[in-house]
């Protein structure tokens, strides 16, 4: 099942917090959802999952018109908010139970749906504790297992590993690439990195409109500038060649990374084959190259490129 969003717009009073935007979410992908703070992701989300209504545009679930079948809707979405919703005197078992009748679980079928649950989430080891006993990790496979219990087709996700250790950033984001080869997940975080590792495909939004779509590799190809080389010099010093880099045909710019180790970085034009024109450059020119590696942007770089304006 497909999330659509089109032409969504939201205004609180005079203030436009997103602006005309569309996308689409599709089964079996998780899409990244990003933009600085302030820029209209948790507005988008919140939309999505029914919580509040658009001031324009529509947002569909498959078929269904969040707008006029919201009760509908929610039912093929699991939810897990920023500031995880849970009950920390009640044991995991009780918890799942609970939100299980809330979704509409069949009565038959709550505790098999528990026992999935426990497994897919990892909570196993836990499973006879309190909420309020357990690390930070584990409240949130139980957020994740809430939101999973009534087998949603789309699985929403407001920042799902903020405050977490590293340790538990990875348990979380196998969780989440497990999931989403059988779901529709789409995925807010402020970790980069993450969402790199995680996700198909990313949605960059700023100041409410949506300034980039597609995959981190497409986003590199268009937004590089160029060609970027680190190369290393074993025969001769920094000194003996600076004046010689810039006739290195298609060079655009150069600079010393560490000139105790000859460790140069060179950009050249885009698709102009750079890469066999720098490395002819330093065969004509008696230059040993031991290192000779492509530097690609980072999700970073093309989020603060995008972004900070």
């Amino acid at each position: 099942m497909n999330v659509k969003v089109q032409n969504f717009s939201k205004r609180y009073g005079n203030f436009l917090a997103v602006d005309n935007i569309s996308f689409e979410a599709r089964h079996g992908e998780i899409l990244g959802f990003l933009g600085p703070n302030g820029a209209g992701k948790t507005t988008t989300m919140k939309a999505i999952t029914t919580y509040i209504a658009p001031s324009d545009g529509k947002i569909f679930i498959g078929d269904i018109d969040v707008e006029q079948a919201p009760e509908e809707a929610r039912r093929h979405i699991g939810y897990l908010p920023e500031n995880n919703p849970l009950y920390y005197d009640m044991f995991i078992t009780d918890f799942l139970e609970y939100m299980a009748k809330l979704s509409d679980v069949p009565r038959d079928k709550i505790n098999q749906r528990i026992e999935q649950m426990i497994d897919v989430c990892g909570l196993g080891p836990e499973r006879y504790k309190r909420i309020g006993e357990l690390s930070k990790g584990y409240q949130q496979r139980v957020g994740l297992a809430q939101a999973l219990i009534h087998d949603p087709e789309i699985l929403i996700l407001d920042e799902p590993t903020t405050g977490l250790d590293p340790n538990q950033i990875i348990e979380i984001r196998q969780l989440i690439k497990q999931i989403g080869k059988e779901k529709t997940v789409i995925l807010s975080s402020h970790i980069l990195a993450e969402v790199e590792a995680t996700c198909d495909r990313v949605v960059i939004i700023n100041h409410g409109k949506i300034v980039a779509d597609g995959t981190a590799t497409d986003l590199r190809t268009l937004l590089t500038e160029g060609e970027v080389y680190r190369i290393r010099i074993a025969n001769r010093t920094y000194e003996e060649v600076k004046d010689l880099l810039p006739n290195i045909p298609e060079l655009l710019d150069f600079e010393v990374i560490d000139s105790s180790k000859n460790i140069i970085r060179v950009k050249g034009t885009k698709n102009s084959n750079f890469g066999e024109k720098l490395f002819k450059f330093a065969v004509e020119n008696n230059l040993i190259l031991t290192e000779m590696s492509p530097v690609e942007a980072k999700l970073e770089d093309i989020f603060r490129q995008l972004t900070n304006n």
